[in-house]
């Protein structure tokens, strides 16, 4: 029996619906038809802000995206970072909320078979990602060459996109209380990369170098 017409849902109350029936039930609805019946809302209701349950978990990344800007963007003192802090403060926050939706990120990632098909479902999130990347990041070298220049700015927004999938892994990965040791991955990650970037000692990248190796091959 369907559930009692409720009144127009939001984005949200979608993906809430959707992201409580994918974990209680372990697979997604059957039909976007019975999906909305089953939650007193119009298959048209749905198709407003999906195409498909593919799209949604596509943006569901988006949408986590869209909500840690707000978070930083209340904070007085995010305005003043520079691009390196900017983007340290969005991996902390994004992490954050990520633990706050651990089980619903894992079930969608959870296809070990499909390493391929788990990326795709970032590739929304890898848009919205690079282009904030890009704003925010100085670039270490004024060049006068228009060619040379957005190889330059290209370098730097793919360079946090791959340091923002390590962190991800290691996120995933991570089985320390609280989650601890994905903060700490964070904070030597940004450092060498800036260093590597923009100072280009070696003591950073070393540490991190350590961390990792202590991580993955003494633990």
């Amino acid at each position: 029996m369907a559930t009692k017409k409720i009144k127009t849902p939001t984005k949200s109350d979608i993906i809430t619906k959707y992201t409580d029936y994918c974990l209680m039930n372990g697979s997604s609805p059957a039909t976007v038809y019975k999906f909305a019946k089953d939650n007193g809302f119009e298959e048209a209701d749905f198709y407003a802000f999906f195409s498909s349950f593919e799209m949604l978990e596509h943006q569901y990344f988006t949408e986590m995206f869209t909500y840690t800007l707000e978070m930083l963007e209340q904070s007085p003192n995010y305005v003043a970072y520079d691009g390196t802090q900017k983007l340290s403060a969005f991996y902390f926050t994004f992490f954050e909320l990520s633990t706050a939706n651990r089980s619903f990120i894992m079930y969608l990632m959870g296809d070990g078979n499909s390493r391929m098909r788990n990326l795709l479902k970032l590739k929304e999130l890898r848009n919205v990602f690079t282009d904030y990347a890009a704003e925010v990041l100085e670039k270490p070298l004024n060049v006068d060459n228009e060619r040379a220049d957005k190889a330059q700015s290209k370098a730097l927004k793919e360079g946090a996109w791959l340091q923002f999938l390590s962190i991800f892994k290691f996120w995933m990965d991570d089985v320390s209380p609280s989650f601890e040791k994905t903060d700490i991955f964070i904070e030597k990650s940004v450092k060498a990369s800036s260093d590597l970037v923009y100072n280009t000692p070696l003591q950073s990248l070393f540490d991190l170098g350590k961390f990792i190796w202590k991580e993955k091959f003494t633990a």
